[in-house]
């Protein structure tokens, strides 16, 4: 049986794992954007940069590919 500071470690283990990959999907999502030449406004560019949700980021990276607007990246549902 696991301890209650085992417990509490691999939580806190796990979610930074999560969050490190969602700062990575921001970054990469924010390069392949300025990449592409589509520019966006300080509010777009924080909510991009503030998004914790791992496949949100991955839908919004998909949909980057063949963007030619930033409003086919993040408009519409993120689902």
């Amino acid at each position: 049986m696991k301890t209650m500071a085992e417990v509490l470690r691999e939580q806190g283990h796990s979610q930074g794992l999560i969050e490190g990959e969602a700062k990575g999907l921001s970054k990469a999502l924010l390069r392949l954007l300025d990449a592409k030449g589509l520019r966006m406004d300080d509010a777009s560019r924080q909510l991009i940069q503030r998004c914790k949700d791992v496949p949100t980021l991955e839908r919004w990276l998909e949909r980057a590919l063949g963007a030619t607007r930033l409003s086919e990246v993040l408009d519409g549902p993120a689902q």
